[in-house]
């Protein structure tokens, strides 16, 4: 008996000889008992987090996972929406050949002056087989505003191409990086799940020897029960967003979704306020969209002014005759030429009233144009404020708040272990750093939304400083 009470406490003070390089927190202890060696255990879960997560993370990651670059290129080249707006640009493009074509000429086959007691073409002097063509001639310059306007509204067309695959990248950033943070926030529920679980195995060791209270293993398990609603209500959201990245991304709502572990978390500085508004006024395609309805606009103003002008229409016939004149000659063919022109003869209900219905129309895409305008330089405002605040939060938890907390949580679990510290405090303190952890995956995610949101919003990846 002897002999192996020796030899629990040699393991012990191995044990705690391997701990102490790791968290500068325990000298070697002269004693070993059972919630002891439980407590070490702890601290090595704690101490070495990064190594036994890492080698979780090795075994599990397969080649599915999904990284946010290849996110990005599988919606592009494959989302239905996008395809459909791409679709319509292109029906839009075949337009302006069309609108600056003239009409297609008429050719007419006429039986003229037939008679029809006898049906013989011969019989009266005016019967003729008539071959005719006639082309309609819009008034010099029309054809061509015509075209120019289509070509304003396939110009718009394909802006709007842009702005909606714009809008794609941005939701499926956003998305990966809401499903990145659950994932993130599984782990750590994860992780401090099993620290808590030690924690109850020392508070039921320590209460069994008579140096605890039940009311810290209760404690224990209340808040462990907290971890796992924790857990409940993020697996919860991590299947609301996964259906909505896979719709992006066209594949099928209920596929498996495994992001990449390793990202990098830098988050850098970012231009000034009016350069982010210069970019976005020449590279935002929604303000290009709106710029090009203007002049469609201005255009079909200018072809409803032009309108006033008459059209033309123009035409040549020629009848076949047979027979024979009295005098016995042949009778001779005739030719034909027509010139007609159209009359704005109701300019004042008709032609008049579409320049008023065009300048209308002018005022009405100037003003969108501005209104969009503002709405792009607010939208700069609000992303740009959502990534400094983020970016500042995520950067204090991580280099200020997060290791502060590590060291307390260290700190008390050393005083807990020689009876300097209850039980009640440190498991606030392991709470408190789980919160945290958390808190600092959310303003991470968040700092990339608002800059997907900012890329977005000026129309453009942006490079920062």
């Amino acid at each position: 008996m002897h002999y192996y009470r020796s030899t629990a406490r040699h393991s012990c003070k191995n044990a705690n000889a391997r701990a102490a390089p790791a968290i500068h927190i325990f000298r070697y202890l002269p004693v070993c008992t059972a919630w002891q060696l439980a407590l070490v255990t702890v601290l090595l879960v704690f101490a070495l987090p990064g190594a036994a997560v890492q080698a979780a993370m090795e075994q599990n990651e397969t080649a599915a996972t999904l990284s946010l670059e290849v996110a990005v290129a599988t919606a592009v080249e494959g989302n239905p929406g996008l395809a459909e707006m791409q679709a319509r640009a292109d029906a839009m493009a075949a337009i302006p050949s069309q609108a600056g074509t003239l009409p297609d000429p008429m050719v007419s086959l006429n039986f003229l002056n037939w008679p029809t007691d006898s049906l013989d073409r011969d019989q009266e002097a005016m019967t003729q087989l008539q071959v005719g063509i006639e082309q309609a001639l819009p008034f010099p310059g029309k054809l061509s505003l015509k075209e120019r306007a289509a070509e304003f509204d396939a110009a718009s067309a394909a802006s709007n191409v842009d702005e909606v695959r714009l809008r794609l990248i941005q939701n499926v950033k956003q998305t990966w990086w809401q499903v990145y943070y659950i994932d993130r926030a599984l782990d750590i529920v994860s992780r401090n799940q099993d620290l808590l679980r030690q924690f109850v195995q020392i508070a039921q060791t320590k209460y069994k020897v008579g140096e605890g209270l039940q009311q810290d293993v209760l404690l224990a398990q209340v808040e462990l029960s907290k971890l796992f609603d924790n857990e409940i209500k993020l697996q919860g959201m991590r299947r609301e967003q996964v259906p909505r990245l896979n719709a992006l991304l066209d594949r099928p709502a209920n596929m498996q979704v495994q992001l990449l572990e390793q990202i990098d978390e830098d988050l850098d500085g970012m231009l000034p306020e009016s350069e982010l508004y210069t970019r976005a006024e020449t590279s935002r395609p929604l303000l290009h969209q709106r710029r090009q309805e203007v002049e469609a606009a201005r255009t079909r103003r200018k072809f409803a002014q032009r309108d006033l002008y008459p059209d033309f229409k123009l035409g040549a016939i020629y009848g076949f005759r047979q027979g024979r004149n009295q005098d016995g000659s042949s009778r001779a063919d005739f030719a034909t030429l027509r010139l007609g022109m159209s009359v704005p003869l109701y300019a004042s209900s008709k032609q008049n009233k579409a320049i008023d219905q065009r300048n209308s129309e002018l005022m009405q895409k100037q003003y969108a144009l501005q209104d969009e305008w503002n709405k792009v330089q607010a939208e700069i405002t609000a992303a740009l404020a959502d990534y400094q605040r983020a970016s500042e939060q995520a950067d204090l938890f991580k280099t200020g708040i997060i290791p502060q907390a590590r060291q307390s949580v260290a700190s008390m679990l050393s005083g807990y272990q020689v009876n300097k510290v209850d039980f009640l405090n440190l498991v606030r303190a392991q709470i408190t750093l789980y919160n945290f952890e958390t808190r600092y995956w959310n303003a991470l995610s968040e700092a990339n939304q608002a800059l997907a949101r900012l890329d977005a919003a000026v129309g453009e990846e942006i490079d920062n400083e």
